[in-house]
């Protein structure tokens, strides 16, 4: 019928005659139309033999190399591409993943399934299922078909896809909606209600004719991509004053007329039978917006600028046309020469403003350039139903910016309880979780298993969970980042509060001994093995005990250069005091011996000698230390889970083994000479009291390596502090406590005849 009508509408005439034309018929220069894809495609085939200008209305998927096949369509639609991506934005807005299809079994439809589902996978959304609506001629073809069929049966194999994306011309959608109905009509129950609806600008919902008393109630809350319309001036008026008397040459008017007021025009020259017949003065906005709207929708906007599209193309070909042309050539002898395909030049090149103030012009793909208006279908119980604009699919933009949502505008059906509806194939995956896919089933199926040690998730349904920066750990429930906390030993905690009391209690003890043998230098005890190396042994000791106190407190540049090679020189010095004491009174004991050339190694400047030397070697170390690879601040971030430790970076840890492993050798040597020397006999002979501190002494720095390393953060520091002012206090107490105790409580000890008398 398509092609039978636009060979008539070129060769007009009294009897068909295709391809012949009388001499006084005017031609037919454009042809706007049709909506459906099957009546445009029929026209192009007739009317792009002719190169007649064809202007449609009606979005529908078309092949690229069609639109090079036939250059005489002009598309008075937005680019259907933009549809597809509006489609993909309006469900990633709602998160639906898990979704149907419900597609017309033609060539259209299969085009569309070839661009969509691609595309829904491609942005991480699955295709729970795709139906395919027969196309049959008559409705009767159309159930036959669905009872006959086990395999086009309308149902929800998954009914956790509560979005359905609807693609097929009005006609045959409203024949799934005869068999939906026919199933099971209002029932809620039914899997078919209860859904959200997405349907394509290629549907349009119409109340008229059989239409008329169908419930629409499973179509509430539907979400519809209809064609950019804004209102026209002038418009509503216009339709309010269209009268079918008025308008004898439109066939279609009466017959709508009947059809929305339910009433007939009776025949001429019969008498009128009964009250429903049709006066012609019926008002058109009475009417619900379902069975006609006063405003103007998206198709009539594309046949207005259609309309007005050719009315500039003509005016600015007639223009151009009357430079040529003699004035005096009437008006209708330059349209008779008019040819269709002339009007392509000034079509392409168009570009006006309409009464509703958009620019309409024509793009390289003699498309219009525009966007889509989204709408939600809100049904009423008189199985009337309205469509409200809620949002908007622009063009010319790239990402999920353009499309907006009023989703407070939205009604959605009854069954959701007013609460945005879920499509997904499973609940979503917490935060504090990551999916893991189901072996065998789409990617869009999957389960929720814990973040990893380490990691977490701080957004639904992520694919995988990350790691916290350095400055931050994980929450337990794995769904956040806490700050960590900068830790370090500081004297305001109470760790750091007692050493520093014991380092100043063990300070002042040592000053106390340090003075009491400066106040009795010149008794016997005091004097006994080498009085000034006694004093240096308690200066260092003093400078050991205070050494703790660099530990203590946030590290810096200067505390952090300092720690260690102070503790390893000072340190050194005091073991190398005890070791040459040791060493003078195994050298007095040999120079006793008749005929001992030792005589001449007894004296102060070998203890001098050996106290210097031993200390030297331990300077160098530090020296080069210092010089090569310092120590300097620096932040432990993954020792301890939720603390930044604040710590002294050792910068050669060989060089730092070095100097404990040269003070360890020390402590060593001096312990053996001093058990050597223990039962020599020698007036106040320490080796005694050397061997029992050197002994602790070398006890407390091996424990101390292996309790070092285990331990992190200010546990390190601690663990240091403890062994350093340990190993002082055992120097002290072994070799000061003693002497101390005779010279404050038994002073009658402390003159010669007394050692005399207990040396004998």
């Amino acid at each position: 019928m398509t092609f039978r009508t636009t060979l008539d509408l070129i060769f007009k005439s009294h009897r068909f005659l295709p391809n012949y034309k009388c001499a006084t018929e005017k031609n037919l220069l454009a042809v706007i139309g049709g909506l459906s894809s099957d009546t445009s495609f029929h026209l192009m085939e007739i009317l792009g033999l002719y190169k007649i200008p064809q202007l449609t209305y009606g979005s529908f998927t078309i092949d690229e190399t069609k639109i090079v096949e036939i250059p005489s369509v002009y598309r008075m639609v937005p680019n259907e591409n933009l549809q597809y991506m509006g489609i993909i934005w309006l469900l990633q807005h709602f998160r639906w993943t898990w979704v149907g299809l419900f597609v017309v079994d033609d060539n259209s439809g299969e085009q569309f399934l070839k661009i969509l589902e691609p595309l829904i996978f491609r942005h991480g959304i699955c295709s729970a299922f795709t139906k395919r609506i027969p196309k049959g001629n008559l409705m009767e073809d159309l159930i036959n078909q669905f009872y006959d069929s086990s395999d086009i049966h309308i149902s929800f194999p998954d009914s956790k896809a509560s979005t359905v994306i609807m693609y097929g011309e009005s006609l045959r959608i409203l024949r799934l909606r005869t068999f939906m109905h026919s199933q099971d009509s209002g029932n809620t129950k039914n899997p078919l209600f209860g859904k959200v609806w997405i349907v394509t600008t290629q549907t349009d919902f119409i109340l008229t004719g059989g239409t008329r008393g169908w419930d629409f109630q499973m179509f509430q809350g539907a979400i519809l991509f209809a064609i950019h319309t804004k209102e026209v001036q002038g418009f509503r008026e216009f339709l309010q004053n269209i009268k079918p008397t008025r308008t004898e040459r439109d066939g279609f008017l009466q017959n709508f007329w009947e059809q929305a007021f339910d009433c007939s025009f009776p025949d001429p020259g019969m008498p009128v039978m009964d009250d429903d017949t049709c006066t012609g003065e019926e008002k058109p906005e009475s009417l619900p917006a379902g069975l006609f709207e006063m405003h103007m929708t998206g198709h009539s906007y594309s046949i207005y600028n259609a309309v007005y599209a050719l009315g500039h193309a003509l005016h600015a070909m007639d223009f151009a046309g009357s430079k040529h042309k003699s004035k005096a050539v009437s008006n209708s002898v330059k349209h008779q020469s008019l040819q269709p395909w002339q009007l392509h030049h000034f079509l392409q090149g168009i570009s006006f403003n309409n009464s509703a103030g958009e620019t309409i012009s024509f793009n390289d793909q003699w498309e219009i350039s525009g966007g889509f208006d989204i709408m939600n279908l809100v049904t009423f119980p008189n199985n009337s139903f309205q469509r409200i604009k809620v949002g908007s699919v622009a063009p010319h933009v790239a990402d999920r910016k353009g499309i907006t949502i009023s989703e407070n505008k939205i009604v959605w059906h009854r069954y959701f309880n007013e609460v945005v509806p879920l499509s997904v194939c499973n609940e979503y995956c917490h935060p504090g979780h990551e999916k893991k896919g189901k072996e065998g089933e789409q990617f869009c199926c999957y389960d929720c298993a814990p973040c990893p040690d380490g990691k977490i998730s701080n957004q639904t349904d992520m694919e995988d969970c990350f790691k916290c920066p350095e400055d931050q750990y994980p929450s337990k429930n794995r769904s956040q980042c806490n700050p960590k906390i900068i830790k370090f030993l500081s004297y305001e905690e109470p760790l750091g509060k007692g050493l520093a009391s014991v380092t100043a209690s063990f300070s002042f003890t040592t000053t106390l001994v340090f003075a009491t043998f400066i106040k009795h230098k010149d008794t016997p005890i005091v004097k006994a093995n080498n009085r000034d190396l006694t004093y240096i042994l308690l200066v260092s000791l003093l400078l050991c005990f205070l050494s703790s106190l660099l530990f203590i407190g946030q590290p810096g540049n200067v505390t952090c250069l300092l720690r260690q090679p102070t503790f390893g020189i000072i340190f050194s010095v005091a073991v190398s005091c005890m070791l040459a004491k040791t060493t003078i009174v195994s050298l007095a004991f040999m120079a006793t011996k008749p005929g001992s050339r030792v005589k001449k190694w007894v004296g102060k400047k070998v203890s001098y000698s050996i106290a210097v030397c031993c200390s030297l070697v331990q300077l160098c170390f530090c020296t080069v230390w210092l010089s090569t690879f310092p120590p300097f601040p620096d932040l432990d971030m993954h020792s301890v889970n939720e603390e930044i430790i604040v710590q002294c970076n050792e910068g050669s840890v060989t060089m730092f083994y070095c100097v404990l492993c040269y003070m360890g050798l020390l402590a060593i040597s001096s312990f053996i000479v001093a058990f050597l020397a223990r039962k020599l006999p020698d007036s106040f002979n320490e080796a005694k009291f050397i061997t029992f501190s050197m002994l602790a002494f070398c006890s407390v720095w091996l424990s101390f390596v292996p309790t070092y390393l285990s331990t992190r953060g200010k546990g390190m520091v601690a663990v240091e502090i403890f062994s350093i002012l340990t190993s002082s206090a055992v120097l002290l107490g072994c070799m000061f406590f003693p002497k101390c105790y005779i010279i404050l409580l038994r002073p009658e000890l402390n003159s010669r005849e007394q050692i005399m008398r207990r040396q004998h």
